[in-house]
């Protein structure tokens, strides 16, 4: 959910704006991107581990092995290893210290690139200091006034690009070693996997705004994932409590039954079936070819028939309770479940304890724990159309939840529903290891996971990593980026760099977190000798059956059981973590989970977790570990860098990064102090875009005199400011037009949108009042090939836009009135002085009329 690139995070970026440094940005945009079938491996760092050449079992486990090649990537021919001596001493190891393998592979920019890189930053920035001194020295211009606020501007530019570019002067990316991996943890005697058990989370609330079939096909794409099918858990977290989702997600699990084994058996990619059916041709990489064809149209049409069972929730379920409230004659219109009891949570007709912010928690369990052995399917028949009779078709365990609501507690929105699946999980599964999706996004890459452990189990910082963050990628955006979705500039430069420091931010969906990090436990390199996992348990509630789990979260090695939520027993602790005043008197949206309190919760909790010494990783695999659906029009796309830059400031008064701990490593202080102050460049920027009426109707002008050196510094630097950006899209693998959108966009967010979060954030400050709200972004509902765009490019009106549609209008209305008024007045003077007015025509000669006339 979500960042916050710095306000001057572009590809080198830094400008001038009169006099220093422009604003030249990795506009927040932030997170907040196509498909590549062809090659079902991982493909980072020049290394390609090839598709599996036939179905794996449920366990990950496949009967033919992996091989892998080289490959030169043209994002990863300007990187070079740098743990070469390292990786040679590991295998000569060969395990048998007793220690764990290096399973990722750290590679640095090359120093053709490199070197000038920082060289052409360290000369812009003597050129900038040069630049003030010769300013201070000759404070001249036609207003002095306005030439104070220029320094200041620029004087605030140039620090904000140097927090900025110094974040990234040492670029690292990390390429998991998947094959490794697979051999170290899943290649053992038994037949089983050692890989550590995860949980993963999905969040939804509004089956319209964020439709119930992306929420799905994220769903079914997760159970289909290349990990080991009984060390996976997954709980959908429903805020709406919504009897359409739940009943959704059994239509799921019984299509999952069909699409996980048939995923499994030809190896698809990717395993979220809106998604496949969308790519008509791809080369087939399963070992069943002559099956595929037959099994591929009899899984579109179960697809096809699935959707229709989805969509006629929407009026079966009312029907259905018509008929059971006809019955009863009297009461509330309720809303009945199949099984003939009132569902529980929000009704179509909104009751008391039956609506929107007031209802019961609930907990579902649709699928149990699958077992430890792998179990195949049936063959071929006239009631089983598919053979499955060799491959496992086993299910992961999934969860439906919904919050307790009350209308007399603040829910805390994601935040809440985020630390209520923390405590829920920790009594089900507890698995050591936890990662998040919003609901519209899905698993592209099916070995992702495996990916993302390779940094977790990895022995150099394995244990002190806290978080492991992929990009994010999105379907369904033009295919010139107009709206900046895909960030690449923040999420292809800026992160990498911060790869280099104490790691990247947190920055919403796609992130795999070790469960004691978000519990608030210290890392191991920052733990005493009498360091206990719970010191105290008061902070945690009041649930044991939470408390105890804890210590078990941190042992990565223990065995996952099936979820008990039918005994009493657990289901009254359910109801209990479940229930608005649990967190009441605890540290739950402070120091543990998700923290409250702000819009940008994600990197508020990010920035927690490096304070207490924590690390984090960037892993970026192709293809995409997981992509997902943007914003449908320019509209929902302003109100959501609206929430995320006033977020970003909020976070700077309320969470100061300049003013954290020890624990938090210099240059990410830095880092984070951009991330969060750069919506105040556009007060500055503001003014530059009002010098101009002021100069046309005062005469006065900001500009430094002598204007020829002034000329001549402001060209320097931007040339220097070019340069450093073309060798940053070199390095990052960006393209020219993705530097080019991301300074666009950041000039109608530093326009349209950064005054407005200033502004509110002030007034919050002053007023004491509340921070910038939530707003649930909006996305396109499913299209045809013909309408693929045709919402994004319907412009809704809102008042965001006005700044930037309307101020270059009204430069041009007000340079024509001032011309016409000192037009006027010079006709005066001149009448005054000579008695009479003469025009010039260019052929005629002129004519001349005496003031008597009326001139």
């Amino acid at each position: 959910m979500a960042p916050q690139a710095p306000a001057n995070g572009g590809a080198g970026n830094g400008g001038t704006a009169a006099g220093g440094a422009a604003p030249s940005s990795a506009n927040e945009a932030g997170r907040h991107g196509g498909r590549n079938s062809e090659n079902n491996g991982v493909v980072a760092g020049g290394t390609t581990t090839a598709p599996p050449s036939v179905a794996a079992n449920g366990n990950g486990k496949q009967r033919a092995t992996r091989k892998r090649r080289l490959a030169v990537n043209p994002k990863d021919k300007y990187w070079t290893p740098i743990d070469e001596k390292e990786a040679a001493a590991a295998v000569e190891d060969g395990g048998e210290d007793g220690r764990r393998p290096l399973l990722f592979r750290t590679y640095r920019v090359k120093g053709i690139l490199l070197h000038p890189y920082r060289l052409l930053t360290l000369l812009r920035l003597i050129a900038i200091i040069l630049f003030f001194i010769w300013r201070i020295r000759h404070p001249h211009a036609d207003g002095m006034w306005l030439w104070w606020i220029s320094i200041g501007g620029d004087f605030w530019f140039g620090v904000t690009w140097l927090l900025n570019q110094v974040a990234k002067l040492n670029p690292i990316k990390r390429v998991p070693d998947l094959a490794l991996l697979k051999q170290q943890f899943d290649d053992l005697p038994d037949g089983n996997s050692n890989l550590p058990r995860l949980d993963v989370f999905i969040n939804t609330v509004d089956p319209i705004n964020e439709p119930m079939i992306y929420t799905m096909n994220s769903i079914l794409s997760i159970l289909a994932v290349d990990y080991p099918v009984d060390r996976t858990a997954t709980y959908l977290s429903d805020d709406g409590g919504s009897i359409i989702h739940y009943e959704g997600l059994l239509e799921t699990a019984n299509f999952a039954a069909l699409w996980v084994p048939f995923c499994r058996k030809h190896c698809i990619e990717p395993r979220a079936p809106e998604s496949y059916f969308a790519v008509k041709s791809r080369p087939y990489t399963g070992n069943a070819p002559d099956e595929f064809a037959d099994d591929h149209r009899r899984m579109s049409r179960e697809y096809d028939e699935f959707k229709m069972r989805l969509d006629a929730l929407f009026t079966k379920i009312p029907e259905r309770s018509d008929a059971h409230n006809a019955e009863a004659k009297e009461g509330a219109k309720a809303t009945w479940m199949a099984d003939g009891t009132q569902w529980p949570g929000t009704w179509f007709n909104p009751s008391e304890n039956h609506k929107k912010g007031q209802h019961a928690g609930i907990v579902k369990v649709m699928l149990n724990h699958p077992g430890n052995e792998p179990q195949f399917g049936a063959p071929a028949s006239s009631a089983n159309p598919l053979d499955f009779s060799a491959v496992d078709v086993r299910l992961p365990i999934l969860v439906y939840i919904s919050r307790e609501k009350s209308p007399d507690y603040d829910h805390q929105k994601k935040a809440g529903a985020m630390n209520v699946q923390l405590r829920v999980s920790a009594l089900l599964t507890n698995a050591p290891f936890i990662i998040n999706f919003d609901g519209d996004h899905y698993v592209n890459n099916s070995l992702a996971f495996r990916a993302a452990m390779c940094f977790m189990l990895d022995r150099r910082d394995g244990d002190n990593t806290a978080f492991v963050q992929f990009p994010q990628r999105f379907d369904d955006v033009d295919p010139t980026d107009r709206y900046c979705n895909h960030n690449r500039v923040f999420f292809d430069a800026t992160l990498l760099g911060l790869n280099g420091i104490q790691g990247p931010s947190y920055v919403g969906t796609g992130c795999m977190f070790r469960r004691i990090a978000v519990c608030g436990i210290d890392p191991p390199r920052w733990r005493s000798d009498d360091f206990k996992i719970v010191d105290n348990a008061n902070k945690f509630g009041n649930s044991m059956s939470f408390i105890n789990s804890i210590p078990s979260a941190a042992n990565q090695e223990w065995s996952m059981t099936s979820p008990p939520a039918d005994e009493e027993l657990i289901k009254e602790e359910l109801d209990n973590v479940m229930k608005c005043a649990y967190e009441d008197g605890t540290e739950f949206g402070k120091e543990i989970g998700w923290v409250y309190n702000i819009a940008t919760e994600d990197v508020v909790t990010g920035f927690r977790l490096h304070r207490t010494g924590w690390r984090s990783m960037y892993c970026r695999i192709e293809p995409d570990a997981f992509r997902g659906t943007a914003p449908i029009n320019l509209t929902e796309r302003l109100y959501q860098i609206l929430r995320w830059s006033g977020g970003s400031l909020e976070m700077f008064f309320s969470h100061c990064p300049l003013l954290a701990g020890r624990r938090l490593n210099f240059m990410q202080r830095i880092a984070y102090t951009n991330m969060t102050a750069y919506p105040i460049s556009s007060v500055f920027l503001v003014f530059y875009l009002l010098f101009p009426v002021i100069w046309i109707f005062r005469g006065e002008f900001y500009i430094q005199k002598p204007f020829p050196t002034y000329v001549l510094y402001l060209v320097i630097v931007i040339v220097m400011t070019e340069l450093i950006g073309m060798v940053e899209i070199k390095w990052a693998g960006l393209t020219l037009l993705d530097w080019i959108r991301n300074e666009q966009f950041y000039i109608i967010g530093a326009t349209a949108v950064y005054p407005l979060a200033t502004l509110h954030i002030v007034l919050k400050l002053v007023l004491r009042g509340k921070g910038v709200s939530f707003k649930l972004t909006a996305k396109q509902a499913i299209s045809t090939v013909n309408e693929k765009y045709a919402e994004m490019y319907i412009v809704q009106w809102a008042p965001l836009m006005i700044p930037t549609i309307v101020r270059p209008y009204i430069l041009f209305i007000l340079f024509v009135i001032a011309f016409v008024v000192v037009a006027a007045v010079v006709v005066a003077i001149h009448a005054a002085r000579t008695g009479s007015v003469r025009f010039h025509f260019r052929h005629s000669g002129g004519a001349s009329f005496p003031t008597s006339w009326g001139f």
